[in-house]
């Protein structure tokens, strides 16, 4: 039987290049639940989050992250979208809606933004308008949904897992 050692803060692994992959995010209520995205990113090696609305981050949540990762806070978030676009970015919705592509079958293109919905409406119509895909993440069980910190986190690392290396 093999034998482990915990290591306490081992150091990350090494991108080969920076991850070209954007959060951008609804007017999230919460700012745990921001923070905690923004941690996700930051541990997974992604650069930048855009948030919109009355965005704070709790630095106890976001950690390092609240250094390493640039957020961007906008008013409205069809704006970022368009521009992002016109960038080349393929935007890829994190919702459950018709049409919508199981978060495991998706092969996200390297150039992606992982648009995220409010906690409690999702993501608008106006926003949905304006995606190149949309991704959902199957439940099993209840409630209906994950909470958005969750599913930006399970989405992130999906991305990742297809490109490990950057």
């Amino acid at each position: 039987m093999p034998k482990f050692e915990h290591i306490r803060h081992k150091p990350p692994l090494e991108l080969e290049e920076a991850r070209p992959l954007i959060v951008a995010c609804s007017p999230l209520r919460s700012h745990v639940n921001l923070s905690t995205i923004l941690r996700m990113a930051g541990c997974s090696g992604v650069q930048e989050v855009i948030a919109t609305g009355n965005a704070k981050i709790k630095n106890a949540i976001a950690r390092d992250s609240a250094e390493t990762v640039k957020l961007t806070v906008k008013n409205s978030l069809s704006p970022v979208l368009k521009k992002l676009k016109q960038e080349g970015y393929t935007l890829v919705g994190l919702e459950q809606t018709t049409n919508s592509t199981v978060l495991s079958e998706y092969a996200f293109p390297r150039k992606s933004v992982i648009v995220v919905g409010s906690e409690r409406e999702g993501l608008s119509q106006e926003n949905l308008d304006l995606l190149d895909a949309v991704v959902e993440i199957p439940v099993w069980g209840m409630p209906f949904s994950y909470n958005v910190a969750t599913a930006t986190s399970l989405a992130i690392y999906e991305y990742c897992r297809q490109f490990p290396n950057g």
